[in-house]
């Protein structure tokens, strides 16, 4: 059943539009989002997002692969980047930091608070779930996509909407566990035979259960394509800025 406060919160969304006072405090709390993730994000170097599940545990063969896929963009260079919680996103950021590479997460607040996971060496919690998903996005030159549930279906789906639509640009993105993704890439082939996607979106995809192999993928479509190196940006001292630590070394 759910609480008076949950049922408050529920007439609060259904309203429609508030006043104009209520609408426009809403809009200043998104741009201290934004604010705040930009400032504490913007010396983090080139990023891969690895999206995934929070709720495997350490011992998971989920877990121990997200960790592998880390360490192993950790050794090519680049930042880890992750929503900061525990599962795929705790393995990922451990990997990195195992490889003494940075390890960096976009954190959501909820009602029952998500915490942090310990391996990140810089992290920002986010009120609102769509400014999250633009810092994800905002960083990264390649997606790894492990297994996960309706929040990791909502970042890929975002994701390759955005790189279909060339909102942004081809970058790779890799499903990591052919059968757990098996039945998704088979209705999106229905989509694509009924029309609704081209065959070329699934070009987009790499499907594969090899570490190296997806390794592979994102150094020909993120390094090599973009002929990537890192740009050292000055931090500002007058801001508080603060030049991330980045270990960039990027195969090129």
């Amino acid at each position: 059943m759910a609480s008076d406060n949950n049922n408050s919160d529920d007439k609060k969304f259904l309203e429609g539009p508030r006043s104009r006072q209520a609408e426009f405090i809403f809009t200043l709390r998104v741009l201290a989002d934004f604010i705040r993730g930009f400032r504490k994000l913007h010396f983090i170097g080139p990023c891969v997002t690895v999206f995934g599940s929070a709720r495997f545990d350490e011992h998971h063969p989920y877990y121990l692969q997200a960790r592998e896929v880390g360490r192993q963009l950790a050794k090519m260079g680049f930042t880890v980047m992750t929503g900061g919680g525990p599962g795929i996103m705790e393995a990922a950021n451990r990997g990195a930091k195992e490889a003494g590479g940075y390890s960096v997460g976009c954190n959501i607040q909820l009602p029952h608070e998500q915490a942090h996971n310990p391996y990140m060496d810089r992290w920002v919690t986010i009120e609102h779930f769509f400014v999250r998903k633009v810092l994800l996005l905002k960083y990264s030159y390649g997606f790894v996509v492990m297994p996960g549930g309706a929040g990791t279906m909502d970042e890929f789906f975002e994701t390759l909407t955005l790189i279909q639509t060339k909102k942004i640009a081809n970058f790779p993105i890799v499903l990591i566990g052919g059968a757990y993704w098996k039945r998704l890439i088979d209705f999106m082939q229905m989509m694509v035979e009924q029309g609704t996607i081209s065959p070329e979106d699934m070009d987009l995809i790499c499907l594969t259960d090899s570490i190296e192999e997806a390794m592979a993928h994102i150094k020909k479509y993120a390094i090599d394509r973009f002929n990537l190196t890192y740009r050292r940006m000055k931090p500002m001292p007058w801001l508080g800025e603060q030049i991330a630590k980045v270990r960039m070394k990027l195969e090129v």
